[in-house]
């Protein structure tokens, strides 16, 4: 499950989200403010990210891949020679 891609691009996803939150609760003035009409667009792409690295999580945790077996080749018979 560890070279999962889901895993992998939620593991990323979930990094960069919780680095925006962060920043939006650390970074937060006016003139940000001003900028996106006074919503939080850290505070909210980063909520989002972080919802969709948990579904890719999850989803790689729900459906994990099934790796195919390899058939058992068929024993050959011995046959006595004559």
């Amino acid at each position: 499950m560890l070279f999962d891609i889901r895993t992998i691009i939620g593991a990323l996803l979930g990094c960069y989200g919780v680095v925006l939150v962060i920043t939006s609760l650390v970074q937060d003035s006016a003139e940000q403010a001003a900028k996106t009409g006074g919503i939080d667009v850290n505070l909210w792409a980063g909520l989002g990210m972080l919802g969709v690295a948990v579904v890719f999580i999850g989803w790689a945790a729900l459906r994990p891949v099934q790796v195919p077996a390899r058939p058992e080749p068929a024993p050959e018979e011995f046959t006595p020679d004559e």
